[in-house]
């Protein structure tokens, strides 16, 4: 148990910043997923910015590593194209 009450903030802020990335990775993925579920070409394409966009909002927060928010937005560009 935390000896001080600075130590105590720290695990209440972690875990309220624990909760908030959670939930914006678990938006994105399930983000990701609708994209991919789309038959489309045009729909996808309107989609496909808006979650360009989330994913490098994951990156520049450290939620997940630039170069997976760079794996995933190539690979979401190809399947878009490949519509």
């Amino acid at each position: 148990m935390a000896n001080h009450k600075s130590a105590l903030k720290r695990i209440r802020s972690n875990e309220a910043k624990r909760l908030r990335n959670k939930y914006q990775h678990k938006t994105t993925r399930n983000a990701i997923k609708k994209l991919k579920s789309i038959a489309s070409k045009e729909e996808a394409s309107n989609e496909l910015p808006k979650v360009v966009s989330m994913v490098d909002k994951l990156a520049k927060k450290n939620i997940i590593h630039n170069n997976k928010a760079a794996n995933l937005k190539s690979q979401l560009a190809k399947h878009v194209a490949s519509l």
